[in-house]
Formats: structure tokens, sequence, C-alpha cells
């Protein structure tokens, strides 16, 4: 039997509530920070000084206005066509009034200048590790410079941009109608501030098709005429209506300093690293800038209550108050800032450089440094570790004067990993439980901290469970062992130019000053409970709001993540981490007591865990506010003559099958089932949505067809064609030159998919140099019903193409106020009918628990 180091003291239950107002209280005061917002401002004017100021009330009528009175602004509707003209005379009053302001004060240098884009191009979108291709017509920019005036004024500017379309199945309140307001507000306080001058211009970018993958701020970036004169970017975006908003991308020191000067920060080098890695599998306007205009910026979002995202949640109503004064006094510190002298613009003329910077948001405050220095302050508190673990273990344990210092650490560190194996084990063991054989998985997902009731014990039992079976350790080793793998970790991992690492190091330096005063100020041998009071401070407080933070972010992805992803697996490994890191004290705390007490506890926690499973076992996944996404597709296939519906969720949660039984026995042809889609690149069923597709495993229900009728896309003035142009063979090499020409009157978002190998293309990005499967999706204004492609083809073969696009009056709800002011043809308007109906059904027999998107798409196959 191993001999055991416990040394007389406090007992657990003792030694807990002498800890307990520290457990409770930190994290309380750390997430109340975490979420605290400004109280929203409504005067437009202080008051006091007399100088205009944020006004949240100002900005959400903006945000009303559009996603409200407008409504549905997605890309080639009418909608969209009605929120460009808004845009645009909203612009030109600006411009008035900058005019009129100068009147009034003849010696002001200010100066707005409007502009109307409208311009037509194509770009290669990897996304998902899909090559897709876009091409756009006659899509819009709103552009505003304002600027001192001259020339000089002129030459560097900063851009800010959002975005004022809506995604197919949302509002867009939040998404990106908040961030219109939000520079809508910025431009009216920075010009009717009378001594606010800018050194250096600022363009107001309000692009105008962002969720068509992009392609408005490729217009700018490609073809605006003042596009050269931008020397870094400020992205606004948002994927939820609650919280701060998250600075998620930084490219450059300038601008991290440029950040540094908001009243109220809230960033970290931890999310600027996680979003780049790509593992979110998300993207904004920011790629176009950095790629195309080649220069450094800022990415920005809303992220609290991700759930609405991209959903018919996404209500002005339920954005959170405080979020809009918030976003708007940062994005205002910033502008002011790089329109100053002091401005870094003019040094970013050349380009810029990575940055080398660590920086984080604790409390209010701002820090940044760079990298040598990060270097440097790991490298010796390593040193210092190392001494001040000798001292602390060495010179304490009892017997360990005979004993060696490194054995003791390596017992040590080896008991701290086997405890986050355990956890790991603990908690992935749990999930493998809820989801494979209870068949309750993502009973989480209505709350996204109630997965650290259920997977938090099952974590701490791992973690104990652990040390149960391993070798019993001194006390003292395994809390300098800890000291050791934490600053030594820290610094490695700076090494290697991970930024990251900044969370061990404060961690580290926590227990470093809590073992520095217990080596000094203690003569036991037992180790100070203070001891542990200080080690866990910093850890508890960074360790909450980082576990609360990515929480916050990963639970709701987890409802778009896709049926095969392991949803259960990720969210309980990141729950057995993130505790392991914000309350690293456990394992050495554990062997502070004797094997038995561990034991105890490791029957206590499973107590506590069938208690949280039989608790969860009856939870259902959603709710009103947390819903499940359904994407609905009527489809048309004018070449077949066939109609489908197309059923599809991007979750793995139980009950997506039942449902869609019961819609097939609601609404499919009589005796019919529903059939399991293969989702693959030649599934063209769902093109509109690729590839996002990809995450879906969808049904197929047949719709019955009233005898007679005949699709209005399929004959006439209307007809959806595809077909070969300007059509050449070259028989000596090979060859085969042609225009495919898409003619889709009353249709949007047309995506058309063959394979070829194609030599040369007009596409802006040269063809892969094999036969392969292309995608390339299209996106227009509103009555633009035209594109082609020029293909040069290797062979010269006839060419099949899927072709698919979506009717533009047939999109519900998005169309659903057309229905109700009697436009578009409801009566006789066979999809709206069904999504009226199936819409209901829906929630009235799911509670309000699922949001639906119902689209009516028409397409076929066609070989020209």
């Amino acid at each position: 039997m191993a001999t055991s180091h416990k040394i007389p003291g406090w007992g657990p239950i003792r030694s807990l509530l002498c800890l307990a107002p520290l457990l409770i209280f930190v994290p309380w005061f750390a997430v109340r920070d975490l979420y605290a917002l400004p109280e929203p401002v409504v005067a437009l004017v202080n008051s006091e000084t007399g100088l205009p100021q944020i006004s949240e009330p100002q900005i959400l009528a903006y945000v009303r206005h559009l996603s409200e009175d407008i409504g549905y602004r997605t890309v080639g509707t009418a909608e969209h066509a009605l929120a460009d003209k808004w845009m645009i005379e909203t612009a030109y009053k600006i411009q008035r009034e900058c005019e009129r302001l100068v009147q009034v004060d003849p010696g002001r240098k200010l100066e707005c200048e409007v502009w109307h884009q409208r311009g037509s191009g194509s770009h290669r979108f990897d996304m998902m590790g899909k090559r897709l291709y876009k091409t756009y017509a006659d899509l819009t920019n709103i552009v505003i410079r304002v600027s001192d005036g001259t020339p000089e004024g002129k030459e560097d500017a900063v851009l800010v941009n959002a975005h004022l379309d809506s995604t197919l199945p949302s509002p867009g309140a939040g998404d990106d109608a908040l961030s219109v307001g939000v520079m809508l507000e910025c431009i009216r306080v920075l010009t009717h501030t009378p001594d606010w001058t800018p050194a250096h211009a600022v363009v107001f970018l309000f692009n105008h098709a962002e969720e068509s993958l992009q392609d408005a701020s490729h217009l700018f970036s490609t073809q605006h005429p003042i596009a050269h004169t931008i020397r870094a970017f400020i992205n606004l975006e948002a994927a939820g209506n609650e919280g701060a908003e998250l600075l998620f991308q930084a490219t450059s020191e300038e601008m991290i300093r440029a950040y540094s000067q908001v009243p109220r920060p809230f960033g970290t080098v931890i999310a600027n690293e996680i979003f780049s890695s790509g593992i979110l599998l998300s993207d904004t306007d920011f790629r176009q800038f950095e790629q195309y205009l080649n220069v450094t910026g800022l990415d920005m979002a809303v992220v609290g209550n991700g759930y609405i995202y991209h959903t018919r949640q996404d209500l002005v109503d339920d954005i959170q108050p405080g979020v809009a004064q918030h976003m708007a006094e940062n994005t205002l510190a910033m502008l002011r800032y790089l329109s100053s002298d002091a401005s870094p613009l003019p040094s970013l003329t050349t380009g810029y450089t990575r940055p080398t910077t660590v920086f984080f948001a604790e409390f209010g405050h701002f820090v940044q440094y760079q990298f040598a220095t990060a270097r440097l302050m790991y490298g010796t508190l390593f040193s210092l570790s190392l001494a001040v673990a000798w001292t602390f273990c060495r010179e304490r344990a009892p017997g360990s004067r005979s004993a060696s210092f490194w054995a003791a650490q390596w017992n040590g560190t080896g008991a701290l990993l086997v405890a986050l194996g355990g956890a790991l084990i603990g908690a992935n063991g749990l999930a493998v439980i809820m989801h494979r054989f209870l068949g309750h998985n993502m009973s989480w997902f209505a709350s996204e901290r109630s997965a650290l009731l259920l997977y938090g014990p099952a974590a701490l039992c791992g973690m104990l469970t652990s040390q149960v079976v391993f070798p019993d350790v001194a006390e003292r080793s395994v809390l300098s062992a800890l000291l050791l793998m934490q600053s030594g970790g820290a610094l490695a991992l700076q090494m290697l130019g991970i930024g990251s690492a900044c969370f061990l190091f404060l961690t580290a330096v926590a227990l470093f000053v809590a073992l520095s005063l217990d080596a000094l100020l203690n003569p036991d041998i037992v180790v100070s409970l203070w001891t542990y009071a200080l080690g866990l401070l910093v850890p508890l407080l960074t360790g909450t709001q980082m576990t609360y933070t990515v929480l916050d972010v990963f639970v709701p992805l987890t409802g778009r993540f896709g049926a095969d992803a392991p949803a259960e697996h990720i969210i309980a490994s990141i729950v057995a981490v993130m505790s392991s890191l914000a309350v690293p004290l456990v394992t050495p705390f554990s062997h502070r007591f004797s094997h038995r007490v561990r034991m105890n506890t490791v029957t206590i926690l499973n107590i506590a865990i069938i208690a949280a499973v039989v608790a969860f076992s009856l939870r259902s996944p959603f709710d009103k506010r947390h819903q499940r996404r359904l994407f609905v597709l009527s489809s048309d296939n004018i070449t077949s003559h066939e109609r489908y519906l197309h059923i599809g969720a991007a979750d793995g949660a139980p009950g997506f099958e039942q449902l869609v039984n019961d819609i097939t026995a609601n609404f499919g042809i009589v005796g019919t089932k529903a059939v399991r889609e293969d989702m693959h690149d030649w599934n063209g069923d769902w093109d509109i949505l690729y590839p996002f597709s990809a995450f879906m495993s969808p049904y197929k229900i047949p719709l019955p067809i009233e005898p007679g009728f005949v699709s209005p896309f399929a004959t006439g003035e209307r007809a959806f064609k595809v077909e070969a142009v300007n059509d050449t063979i070259d028989v000596f090499a090979d060859e085969r030159s042609l225009t495919l020409q898409i003619t889709h009157p009353g249709i949007i978002w047309t995506v058309i998919a063959f394979d070829a190998h194609v030599l040369r293309w007009t596409l802006d990005d040269a063809p892969p140099n094999k036969r392969t499967r292309h995608h390339i999706k299209e996106a227009s204004f509103f009555g633009v019903d035209r594109w082609s492609v020029d293909l040069v083809l290797q062979g010269t073969a006839p060419l099949t193409v899927n072709f698919i696009g979506i009717d533009e009056e047939a999109m519900w709800p998005g169309k659903k106020p057309a229905v109700a002011e009697g436009q578009g043809g409801h009566g006789g308007h066979v999809n709206m009918a069904l999504f009226e109906r199936l819409d209901g059904w829906l929630t009235r027999e799911t509670s309000g628990c699922v949001d639906s998107m119902l689209l009516a798409t028409v397409g076929g196959v066609v070989t020209v």
C-alpha cells in the first residue's frame, strides 16, 4: 500500500465552509462584470456639456425601420430594394446636414460625400472545405466619406462597415441592422461635435449584400474609386442580441492599440486565436477587406444569445438594453482616435504586419504587451517558480529532505495529468450515456450554463476518481507541480507564438504569490487554507468569465453543427477543460485528505450525477426562446415535373425523424413515406444552401400535384432557362467554348452545378486543372433576371447542368406581409398557402419550439 502523506488539519467540510464565500462570491462577481452593460442614454444632446452623445433609442429607431417597417431584406427581393432606397435617401440627408453645419460655422473643415455604388463581379468563396464560386449583378453599396475636405485629409482613411441586408429566414434586427444604426449614430455625433475636425477621413460603408456570401464588400474592395485610400477597417457584426460586442479578430498592433481607446473593452487574444483557427466555421466581410484591400482591421460582433442568429427571432424588441449603447460608444471612441492626429493610419500606407501582441480585457481595463515582453515575463516567472517550489515542497514536506525533489514533482505532475484525463473521461462517459443509451442528447441546449450542472459533477467525479486509483501524493508536491506546469506551460506556449498562454500565466502568478506567502509566513507543515484562497482568486475570476463566454458561443452553435457532429462530446469536453482551468486546485486539495474522504466524495458526486441525469432526461432540448431550426424547401422540378417537400435540421437532438413523419402524414401524399436524402455535392435540391447544406440530414416528401398544374417558371415569359449560346467546337484542340446564359425572371439566389474539366472561364479565379464538380452561385439586385459565364471546356461532349433558385414571391415568413396585403398572388400561389398552413401546424404541434425557414425553389436538370 502506498504511504499516506495526509497531515492532520481541518476536515473537508470545515475547510470547504471556510472557502465557500470565495467559491460563491468570486464567480458571482465575475459573471456580474462579464454581462454588465451601460445604461441606455436617451437624450441626443448632453444637457450639461451641450454636446451630442450616443442615444440608444435613436439607434433602435433605425433598427426598427429596417427590420419591421421594411422587413426581411434578403438580397434580390423587393424589400432589399426598399432598404437600398431608404439608405441612399438617408445618406443624402446626412450630406445636406453636413453642408448646413458648415454654413452655420464657415470656418469648420467638414465635408460629407455620398456614393451609391452599383456593380457586378465574381469571386471565389471557399467555405467549410468546399470550393465555391460567386457571381453577382447590379448589387449596391451606399458609401459616406466624412473628411476635412482636403486631399491630404482623404489620403489615408479608416473604413467602418455594416451590412443592410438580412439572411433568408431572418428580419435581421441584430444582424446587421443594429450595426447600421450604430454607424448612423456615430456619424451624427461626430459631425455635430463642433470641435471635431478629422485629420483622416472616415469612410462609412453600408454594404448591401453580405449574407449572399460577401458580394457587396467584394464590390467595394475591387471596384470603388476610393477603395485605394483605405488603410484600416472596423467591421461591425452580430450573431446574437445580448451582452457586449466581442472583439474576435485583430490583425495588427496598430489596430489593437486603436481598440485600447474604447471605454468598455471586451476582447482577448484567446478569442482572436480561436476564430483564426477556423474551428467556428464562420465568416464576415472581414475576409474581403483583408484579401482584396490588403489592409488591417478589427472584427467585432454581439454574440450573446446566439440562439436567435439567422432566425425570425432576431427582433428589435429583444435586443438587450445597453447593447447598442455599448457598441456605439466603443465604435465612436475608435473612430475619434483613428481620425485624429495621433492616428496610425499614415504608417499603414505600405501595408501591415501581423501582431505579436498579447491582449485581454479584465474588469474594464485593457491590457496589452508584446510577445517579447511575454517571453521575458513568463521565463522569469518560471525561474522564480522553481525556487518557490523547491522551498515550498522540499523544505516543508515531511521526509522530503531525503527524497528526490524532482521525483516529487514528477508524481505531482502525474496526478494532475491523470486528473485532467479523468475529468475528460468522466464528462464524456456521461455524454455517451445521455446520447447513446438514454437518447437524451442536447438536453442542455435551452440554457448555455445548464451544461455545467450536467457535466460539471461528472468532470469533478472523474477527476477525483482518478486520484482514488492514483498512488497517494503529498499535497505540497501536487501544488508545486501545478505551479511549475502553469508557469512552464505559459512559457512553452508563448515560445510557440501562442498568445493565449496569458491565461496560464495569470493563474500561475496567483499560485506563485500564494505559495510564496505560505513558504514565508506559514511555519506549519499543513498548507494554509489562505494559500488556496489566494491561489484560486485569479483562476476563478478569469476562468468563470472564459467558461461562460465559451459556452455562450458554442452551445447555440450546436443547434447548427449538423446531426453527425458530436455535439454532446464537444460540450462535455468544454465543461471538463474549462472547469479544470477555473478550479485548478481541486486535485491538490483532494490530497489534503485521506483516501476515504476522496472515496466518500466520489460517492456523493455519483449521487449528484444520477440526480442530474434524471432531471435532464425530463427536459426538452428546445423551448420558445431556444428553438430548433427547421429548413423546409418546397421544390418544383420543371424538367421532371415532380414536387417535393424537403425538410432538414442542423442538430442532432432527438425528435426530428418523428416530426418529419408527422409532417408527412399531414401534408404529403396519402400512403407515402418520407425518404432520407443523401447529402453530397451532387444533391442539387439543396444547392441554394450549399455548402451549409452538408450539415443537414434531410428527408423529402412527395407533394400532391393539382390536375393540370404547370409551373409558371416552366414556359412563357417567366421561364427559368439555362442555355448555351456562342457555342463553338474546336475538334483539333478537343475543346468546346460556350456561354452559359441563365434567365431567371422572379427567381433569386440561382445556382448552377456541373461536372467538367474547365480550362478557362470569366470568373475571377482559375478553375482546377481537372474534371470536377463546380458550383456557381448568383446574387443580383431586385429585377435583374439574367447572368452568364463564359466557359472553355476540355472535350466536346454535351454538358449536364443542375440549376435551382428561390421563388422571390414564395418565402415564408419573409413574404408574410405581402400575403396580408393581398400581394403576390396568395390565392393562387400553392406554395404560400402550403407554408402558411405548415407554419401554423408547426407552431401548434411543437408549442412554438421550432423556427422554420420555408422557401419555394424552382429547378431542374438540362443538357446543353
